[in-house]
């Protein structure tokens, strides 16, 4: 259970750090940072892998090229559903999705090293 509030804090730090590297995405606060991490852990849980699959034979057409917009859309998605979290548009949110699993995985091979 302190792991995974631990991955919640450390995915919810990535996203503060977001507007840092692209003025494009607002963060409000660090509890809008915690909601944010857990709504997109929510979606990319329940419906990422339904999307995944839905679009398979366009994923496998660009060689997975596609999987990059999907992450896009869902980064898109949790800015509708939440307020106080900005992204500016469909390249914000590519680029802030990439930065975010960037950030994320860093954070998390720092903390975590021994797993």
């Amino acid at each position: 259970m302190l792991r995974i509030i631990a991955i919640w804090v450390i995915n919810a730090l990535a996203l503060l750090a977001l507007p840092y590297v692209f003025s494009s995405i607002h963060v409000a606060s660090f509890g809008t940072a915690l909601l944010v991490a857990l709504v997109l852990g929510l979606i990319n849980t329940l419906l990422r892998p339904l999307l995944v699959l839905l679009t398979l034979p366009v994923t496998l057409l660009t060689l997975g090229l596609f999987i990059f917009v999907i992450n896009a859309l869902l980064f898109r998605l949790a800015d509708y559903l939440v307020s106080g979290f900005d992204v500016g548009g469909f390249w914000s949110a590519l680029f802030g999705a990439i930065g975010y699993s960037v950030i994320s995985w860093a954070l998390h091979a720092l903390l975590f090293k021994a797993d």
